[in-house]
């Protein structure tokens, strides 16, 4: 395979989006008969990458040569013509027609002027056969499990000439089963000289079936490597790099803490396809931190926590009782507050101001009948305007002309103003400037020294380091390891989830 010239190679290659640079000077060779894994956190790249590759986005500057002819792009029609295929995530079909109708939508063989639903279903058929996949082609899509459905959109995307598949996160919603009966396609695919680009966060996975590993970090290459030449501690830290040049001191964890009572505690709680069965503790003024890449699933500990996604696994204890919490509502009213990472889509009511905003979780848990007056929320909103140092003229300022460090201090501001004893943070610094990420870790530490129980969510391991007294490492939508107190480093975490 590395005798042969490369069949795919981006040279070179940049793309800037408005105040965004995407892409600089990335090279990226693909080799006919691999499965070469293109991985890297959020905004590294990877999508930008795939989408000049396959047509859908024009390049700045580089070149991309096509068994060593310079080609152009101009759509992905033209480059599935040329034989460049690619499968997204969310599989693109439509469930309730048949997997005839799918396979065959905007290509049906016709005879006499008349659609032959002979010939389409034997043709639906032949395409199926390729993927040794031999099921009811008159069936609703619908009817079949997810990974079978995936199995048809990499069905329709490839077509008799296919020499390249790009496979964006195929696996994302499949169980260990359909993942070894994806594998097994592939497996195939790849003997029959078909190169295969595999974007995924699932890094088991990445060792199970790829070749080689090409690494993207804030949109510069940052490595390629034989898969089975690169250890998984050098892939993570490849993946993470250093963002910040020094880790904060961590917060003692006083005795008490330590050894306290929790005030919740699940037990083997997850949901299948969603996230492996987790154990869990919080405890008042402690803050328990969730470390892992992206994609390990630590949004998806948070959200079943919260009760926004419905466990089908496991049991939790509220102060010794066992409850279940089925929704956000029911979570709310035991005082458990959540900020999303997507503050904008998941935590805040833009056109509305900031001081309904702040008072919308109290508002809820007192109800309709126990509506809080204009004065009230008024002395509500100026208390945590002053309290959280929010930087605003006044509480009537429509929340979403704040800059992002101050939107995240309205979302605190609502879970404190309802006098929460549980806050779940996901991402909290995210997509803030340096002094407002300094403020909020100094506002975690200070929360938690009141005696609140947090746990938080990030990417950034410095910040994990600097607030946690415990923290759970995720893996692969697993629950891996516990580090806690001094041996909460930043190289302990990175062994923990390469998995020593």
């Amino acid at each position: 395979m590395d005798a042969s010239p490369p069949l795919v190679e981006l040279l070179g290659i940049s793309k800037s989006f408005p105040g965004v640079r995407a892409l600089e000077n990335v090279d990226f060779r693909l080799n006919a008969g691999e499965v070469h894994a293109l991985l890297g956190e959020n905004g590294a790249g990877k999508s930008t990458l795939i989408k000049i590759m396959t047509g859908a986005v024009t390049r700045d500057a580089g070149k991309m040569l096509l068994d060593g002819e310079p080609v152009e792009f101009a759509s992905p029609a033209e480059a599935r013509a040329r034989g460049v295929s690619t499968v997204y995530q969310e599989v693109n079909l439509i469930p309730t027609l048949s997997v005839t109708k799918n396979l065959t939508l905007e290509r049906q063989p016709r005879r006499y002027g008349f659609i032959s639903w002979r010939q389409a279903n034997e043709r639906a058929r032949g395409r199926l056969k390729r993927l040794n996949l031999d099921i009811d082609v008159e069936r609703p899509l619908a009817s079949y499990s997810v990974a079978i459905q995936q199995l048809v959109a990499i069905a329709r995307a490839m077509e008799d000439d296919t020499r390249v598949l790009v496979l964006d996160e195929p696996t994302a919603s499949l169980d260990a089963r359909e993942v070894e009966l994806l594998f097994g396609i592939l497996r195939d695919l790849k003997a029959r000289g078909i190169a295969i680009v595999f974007i995924t966060h699932f890094i088991d996975q990445v060792y199970q079936i790829t070749d080689r590993i090409s690494v993207l970090r804030n949109g510069r290459l940052v490595g390629t490597a034989p898969t089975a030449e690169l250890p998984r501690l050098k892939l993570i830290s490849l993946m993470l790099g250093r963002e910040l040049e020094r880790t904060e001191a961590r917060r003692a964890t006083s005795v008490a803490v330590a050894h306290g009572e929790p005030i919740l505690a699940v037990e083997g709680l997850g949901r299948r396809r969603y996230m492996g069965n987790f154990d869990l503790q919080l405890r008042a003024g402690e803050v328990v931190g969730l470390a892992g890449l992206l994609g390990s699933g630590r949004t998806e500990t948070c959200k079943l926590v919260f009760g926004a996604v419905h466990p089908d696994a496991g049991q939790v204890r509220f102060e010794g009782r066992p409850i279940a919490i089925r929704s956000p509502r029911q979570a709310v009213r035991l005082d458990i507050g959540f900020c999303p990472e997507d503050r904008k889509a998941e935590g805040l009511i833009p056109e509305l101001t900031i001081r309904e905003n702040i008072v919308l979780a109290l508002q809820a848990k007192r109800g309709w009948l126990g509506r809080l007056s204009h004065d009230e929320q008024e002395r509500i909103a100026q208390q945590m305007i002053k309290t959280l140092g929010i930087a605003t003229p006044d509480a009537d300022k429509p929340v979403g002309q704040l800059s992002g460090g101050n939107q995240q201090k309205v979302i605190l501001a609502r879970w404190l103003a309802s006098k929460s004893r549980i806050l779940i943070l996901d991402e909290p610094t995210r997509g803030i400037d340096v002094g407002a990420h300094a403020e909020i870790i100094a506002l975690i530490r200070r929360l938690c020294g009141e005696g609140l129980a947090l746990l938080v969510a990030s990417s950034e391991l410095d910040e994990i380091v600097a607030v946690s007294d415990r923290v759970e490492v995720l893996r692969d939508r697993r629950q891996v390891g516990e580090i806690v107190g001094d041996g909460i480093t930043r190289e302990n975490i990175i062994h923990t989830i390469a998995g020593g």
